[in-house]
């Protein structure tokens, strides 16, 4: 009897697990095929992966190019792609070798162990010509293929302008809740015009060459390779930069050589006012690009200018005809006129002492300006471009208002309208120090516009937006920036004077560069302090040549201790640097 309930019970036991693995089948192949388990795996996609080799040509997100179509992301290169079912069959070897200038021996070792598809020349890999890969196509061996395949570049250029992309989930649902066709692991823009442009830049799905293989990974379906693409032949599209990737290059080359800590460049195309390089230090840290701001593009940022600020003054001054020719300054004397001057330069003019610098020249014509219009240092700072907003924006299709720079921060003069009335306030703030804030993108604006005589203009970062066949999805027209200018009358002295300081003044070593550079030196006090010393701004802001300007360039390096600093060299060297590449392509400026 007990025989038979311990029978009776295993076969009770042994009925349940059948059904429990019954149940299991029909749920894994019929009911949960598409979405097993809380994670949602998707049976019949894994199913097909499992047997499926591929190969991917274009990860579809688009690209960014420089002002001559030069990559800085991402570039296309002609490659020859074979694949491993090729070392078991008879294929016309001989004919690829011969066309491609390689041995066939060497086309076996590519092969030799090959699991998956092999890109001939691995690292490096072989860079085909147009009339090479129509050979190869045309001979049509199955498992054969040049194709161009996207290759990002083996390193960064222009990181903080152009941005960083990460897998950001949350991000995806709440910037593009309508996109439910694309994995919500796609990659999206955070920072940069990689966030700026990322509607354009979303890919509509991987370019790839797959096929099927059995457990031996031999071919499951005979030897068919198929070609997966996106049904819209118009995407990934190319964003087209301002940049000029040499000039980049160059200006990146030239502050690692110094090793910049903290700061960076701007450089603009004069004429049309175009950015055409900007590097930001410290370097982003990609393992946690948030951490201690590396991320952050000082070039866009508010800084202290120091004497650069100058500029803004003797715009001032100028056209409010403020200063006659025979008047002069005691520049012993310090800011406010009270006590020894820290770099005593005896008596100077208006033009000797924008040359030296003096501090109490500005702060005196400073406190007479603001007894005439309590607003003049701001308007005559916008007048010349320098508050911002500086980046291009205006609509782009359902976009209104759309900014090329929309994490740019706008300058400003005066904090407290009070200090309007404060003797020291304003002699502080005639030095650029106080509460002056403005970005280096806004002080090369600003030189930009002196030099095209006082026509100030939005600073373009993008020309354009390419359909993958080169055609144009949208164009950014150069565009005026608002609001009233100064006179050409004063654009042209101030031009006198910023070359003066050079010729006369603060930048003479400037004096033996190849081009004629105008500009101006600064030096700020921050307020912070780093091992017991006082950290300061030091600023040169240019252009240049002076006769015929073209290129537009600020230096700063920020907070760094003591007088000396490394930015006359890094602005020297960029000129020269310049110079050499104009040179080196036939298009010396004059």
């Amino acid at each position: 009897m007990i025989i038979k309930k311990r029978a009776l019970s295993i076969l009770i036991i042994v009925l349940l697990a059948l059904v429990g693995l019954l149940g299991r089948l029909i749920q894994l192949q019929l009911v949960s095929t598409e979405s097993f388990t809380e994670n949602k795996v998707n049976l019949l996609e894994a199913s097909v992966s499992q047997r499926t080799q591929e190969l991917v040509i274009d990860q579809g997100r688009g690209r960014f190019i420089d002002r001559n179509k030069k990559a800085l992301t991402h570039e296309y290169y002609p490659t020859l792609v074979l694949f491993p079912f090729l070392k078991n069959s008879e294929w016309p070897i001989d004919d690829v070798a011969s066309i491609i200038n390689v041995s066939p021996q060497s086309l076996e070792t590519e092969l030799q162990d090959a699991k998956k598809p092999v890109i001939v020349g691995g690292d490096k890999p072989l860079e085909l010509t147009e009339n090479q890969m129509n050979k190869i196509n045309n001979l049509k061996i199955p498992g054969v293929f040049a194709v161009y395949r996207q290759y990002e570049l083996d390193s960064k250029i222009a990181d903080h302008l152009i941005g960083l992309i990460r897998e950001n989930e949350e991000l995806f649902k709440k910037r593009y809740p309508e996109k439910t066709y694309l994995s919500q692991n796609t990659k999206l823009g955070i920072t940069g015009l990689q966030s700026t442009f990322d509607e354009f830049l979303l890919p509509e799905g991987e370019a790839k060459l797959l096929y099927h293989v059995a457990g031996d990974g031999g071919p499951l379906f005979g030897i068919d390779v198929k070609y997966t693409a996106p049904a819209n032949p118009y995407y990934p599209v190319a964003v087209q930069t301002t940049l000029d990737k040499d000039l980049q290059l160059l200006s990146e080359e030239v502050l690692d050589k110094h090793n910049m800590r903290k700061g960076g460049v701007v450089l603009l195309d004069i004429e049309t006012n175009d950015l055409v390089a900007m590097v930001s230090k410290p370097d982003i840290n990609y393992s946690n690009p948030f951490e201690n701001g590396t991320a952050d593009n000082q070039m866009i940022l508010p800084q202290f200018p120091g004497s650069v600020f100058k500029t803004v003054v003797a715009a001032a001054a100028i056209e409010q005809n403020q200063i006659a020719n025979n008047r002069s300054f005691n520049c012993d004397q310090d800011l406010y006129g009270k006590g020894k001057a820290e770099y005593p330069h005896g008596t100077l003019n208006f033009s000797e002492s924008f040359a030296k610098s003096c501090n109490y020249t500005f702060a005196t014509i400073a406190q007479e300006l603001l007894q005439v219009d309590k607003d003049i240092i701001e308007n005559y700072a916008d007048m010349l471009g320098l508050l911002g907003p500086i980046g291009w924006n205006g609509d782009v299709f359902r976009f209104q208002d759309f900014k090329q720079l929309p994490n740019e921060y706008t300058g400003r003069v005066w904090a407290d309208e009070r200090d309007k009335s404060s003797a020291k306030a304003i002699a502080q703030t005639a030095i650029g120090q106080k509460d002056v804030r403005v970005t280096p993108l806004g002080i090369a604006n600003m030189m930009a516009t002196i030099a095209r005589g006082g026509d100030k203009k939005q600073v373009r970062t993008v020309s354009q937006v390419l359909y993958k066949n080169g055609t144009t999805l949208f164009s950014f027209s150069q565009q005026e920036m608002e609001g009233k200018k100064i006179a050409s009358y004063t654009a042209s002295r101030l031009q006198e004077l910023l070359r003066g300081v050079v010729t006369s003044g603060t930048a003479s070593r400037f004096s033996s560069l190849p081009y004629e550079v105008a500009g101006k030196t600064g030096t700020a006090e921050t307020g912070k302090k780093r091992d017991g010393k006082s950290l300061v701004n030091k600023w040169f802001a240019g252009y240049f040549p002076f006769t015929n300007p073209r290129y537009a360039l600020v230096v700063v390096d920020l907070e760094q201790p003591g007088t000396t600093s490394i930015t006359n060299d890094v602005f020297y060297d960029i000129v020269e640097g310049i110079y050499k590449l104009e040179q080196e392509n036939g298009t010396k400026i004059e």
